[in-house]
């Protein structure tokens, strides 16, 4: 299909996916949301006139009654108009992080082992997903690297749709005479997410003027790009096994917190949060002879001016 053919919004679509691509082939993720398959069939455009390979996948919950049925239909439609879509059906297991959280760690898993050695896997995300991402981190009380929000490239996947919106995404549909569907889930306000998008966002929007989404989408660039250094000039600073408070103590705050965070991973520590690098880092800054601290699946201990990791916590193997 020519360039002057296409649509305002469509064009932004297929703009967009072609500046992110970086050569390689192509695994678009959709659900059969507008968001999704207006990408998806920006790839598809967008690997006509780029000459790259182009195939999308349907993940199937099966959360929801008829979900295999849906999860058909969209690879089928896709398949029909040139994309080669298979379904992929998971199984989502409560863990205790909540239904959302566990459909998508199922989600996300099945699209990295449905990925071939060439391909990486586009998703769908646009700015509002990423507006309403700093909104629940800034509700959680996170750090920069949550209100970093969802990285462009990352891990095998790519979000070529951030600066675009819902809106966007929808009008390349309707140009394109694309039906796509609604998630139920998407209007259930149990969902904490779906409440921000219903209700807290429009509330700021109305109170606060237009472009509030847009604010905290830029937002999380900024806060990307301070936590990306931090990141990095915490992974080039020295942390042996036995940890010299010396190396700690004229630290700034933020690069301290992540040297600690890095070595109690390293030393073998789970679930990791602020409090638990706040109280080692005390054996450091405010040292006056405290025994231990307790982090799950260790103890740190200051000795001689150093900090050692206690093994005595972690469960014996079976």
């Amino acid at each position: 299909m020519a360039r002057r053919a296409l649509g305002p919004a469509t064009l932004a679509v297929v703009a967009a996916i072609e500046d992110a691509h970086r050569g390689e082939d192509v695994l678009v993720a959709c659900s059969g949301g507008a968001d999704s398959v207006a990408l998806a069939h920006g790839a598809r455009l967008a690997a006509g006139r780029r000459g790259f390979a182009a195939r999308a996948v349907v993940v199937d919950h099966g959360l929801q009654e008829g979900s295999a049925a849906q999860a058909s239909r969209v690879a089928a439609g896709l398949t029909e108009a040139g994309l080669p879509a298979d379904v992929v059906r998971v199984r989502v297991t409560q863990d205790g992080s909540g239904p959302e959280a566990a459909a998508r760690t199922a989600r996300y898993r099945a699209l990295a082992d449905a990925g071939r050695p060439v391909e990486l896997c586009y998703l769908g995300h646009t700015r509002d997903d990423q507006a309403e991402t700093v909104l629940l981190g800034l509700a959680r009380g996170s750090g920069p690297r949550s209100l970093a929000g969802m990285a462009r490239r990352r891990d095998g996947f790519v979000r070529p749709l951030l600066d675009l919106t819902r809106t966007t995404t929808r009008q390349c549909c309707d140009e394109l005479g694309l039906d796509w569907w609604e998630d139920p889930h998407n209007t259930e306000r149990r969902f904490a997410r779906v409440r921000v998008r219903e209700v807290v966002l429009p509330v700021l929007e109305r109170e606060l003027g237009p472009g509030v989404a847009a604010a905290l989408a830029r937002t999380a660039s900024l806060a990307r790009e301070d936590a990306d250094a931090l990141d990095q000039l915490a992974a080039a600073i020295d942390a042996p096994a036995e940890l010299p408070c010396a190396v700690l103590e004229p630290l700034p705050a933020a690069l301290r917190q992540r040297v600690l965070r890095r070595w109690l991973l390293a030393r073998g520590a789970t679930q990791v949060g602020r409090a638990h690098t706040l109280a080692v880092a005390a054996l450091v800054t405010d040292w006056h002879g405290q025994r231990w601290v307790e982090v799950p699946g260790l103890k740190v201990v200051r000795s001689s001016g150093v900090l050692v990791a206690d093994f005595s916590l972690r469960p014996p193997s079976l």
